[in-house]
């Protein structure tokens, strides 16, 4: 079996994604691995707190290996975080690193360069897959999700913060994912057959930030001719 970690985002695509790579006996995944953003303790652009985070790794069962940055840093800063922790996984064995990518080719392109800088492998479990069918599939398969980041340019407040069920692909404007595959909207997902029991959560306030649109990145909406991006969050905390 190949030694692989997983990049773990806390939503629905990892989840699924990460369903699959278990079921996958070319691959053994010992490891996650999550962006994080250590100026307000939450997971990179989904705005998920980390103790969301470390319920979700405690339910799950594989350890977690956090990628420390900066508040909105730059590609530059990003890459040599990124590689500085590529290393030390490739140092302990680490040969494949799985994702939940689905159908951005310019993505999977720069995940698989820079993998191959340092000899490691790249794996995409539902690459290419239909949308539509992979969210009906999320959804049959028992996982249940919350919306907590939506782009205000494509989606208006009324969907931050909310569950998604079946009824959730036929609201959506025509120009939007699915699943939200370019960079639409994020989630967090709290119940499904990856975790031992449910994270309980708390739904809290929803709150509009503005950000400078990135000249070059690996996690927001390509096409957008926008000098910045605003989004809605929704915050969740631990049910005590």
């Amino acid at each position: 079996m190949i030694k692989s970690y997983f990049n773990w985002s806390g939503g629905k695509d990892s989840s699924l994604a990460l369903y699959h790579a278990l079921k996958d006996k070319n691959f053994s995944i010992e490891k996650l691995l999550t962006s994080v953003n250590q100026t307000y303790g939450r997971i990179s652009m989904h705005g998920v707190r980390e103790e969301l985070l470390d319920a979700q790794v405690k339910e799950i069962g594989i350890p977690l290996q956090k990628l420390m940055l900066q508040d909105q840093p730059s590609m530059s800063d990003y890459e040599k975080v990124l590689r500085k922790n590529v290393d030390q996984l490739k140092e302990e064995g680490f040969v494949n690193s799985m994702f939940g990518d689905i159908f951005l080719e310019d993505l999977k392109k720069y995940r698989e360069d820079k993998l191959a800088e340092v000899g490691v492998s790249a794996h995409f479990p539902i690459w290419k897959r239909d949308t539509k069918e992979l969210l009906n599939e999320f959804l049959d398969l028992g996982f249940k999700t919350i919306l907590v980041c939506v782009k205000s340019e494509v989606l208006d407040q009324s969907f931050a913060g909310r569950i998604i069920n079946k009824d959730f692909i036929n609201d959506l404007p025509d120009n939007v994912d699915p699943c939200g595959e370019n960079g639409e909207f994020h989630t967090f997902v709290f119940d499904g057959p990856i975790f031992k029991n449910p994270i309980p959560i708390e739904i809290g306030e929803t709150v509009f930030r503005e950000y400078k649109q990135p000249k070059n990145t690996d996690d927001t909406c390509n096409g957008s001719s926008t000098s910045h991006m605003g989004f809605w969050f929704t915050d969740l905390t631990l049910k005590k």
